[in-house]
């Protein structure tokens, strides 16, 4: 017996809510965390000789943060080609008439470039 498609989109969102909360986990944890409460407890430790609540407030929460995006790209790439869902999977097929446009379009939105040189404010 088969997997429904609707216990596969349960099982992928199950999945996508899991890896957000425990980003969002992490996120909390250093910004908050590193960053306010436990700032006072981390500045007895030096790193790069400053002390290491004030550097995770200012410097490397912003680190944290940027490999969070990083990590959730990646793994959101996993995700969505496990459950079939990737951009790969498109089955788009490009016609020729998607970007082209006939002439009488292309007039209709530009400005018009017969202008006379005398009209052009010129004094």
């Amino acid at each position: 017996m088969g997997i429904s498609e609707t216990d596969n989109a349960k099982a992928y969102w199950r999945e996508n809510i899991r890896l957000m909360l425990s980003l969002l986990s992490i996120w909390f944890i250093v910004s908050f965390g590193m960053g306010i409460l436990f700032a006072d407890q981390l500045d007895h430790i030096r790193f790069f000789g400053f002390k290491l609540g004030f550097w995770m407030a200012q410097q490397g929460s912003i680190y944290v943060f940027v490999g969070l995006i990083f990590v959730y790209v990646h793994k959101m790439n996993k995700l969505d080609h496990k459950y079939g869902v990737d951009e790969d999977a498109d089955d788009y097929v490009e016609d020729e008439n998607y970007y082209h446009h006939d002439e009488s379009f292309i007039d209709s939105i530009s400005e018009p470039d017969d202008v006379p040189d005398d009209d052009k404010g010129e004094q």
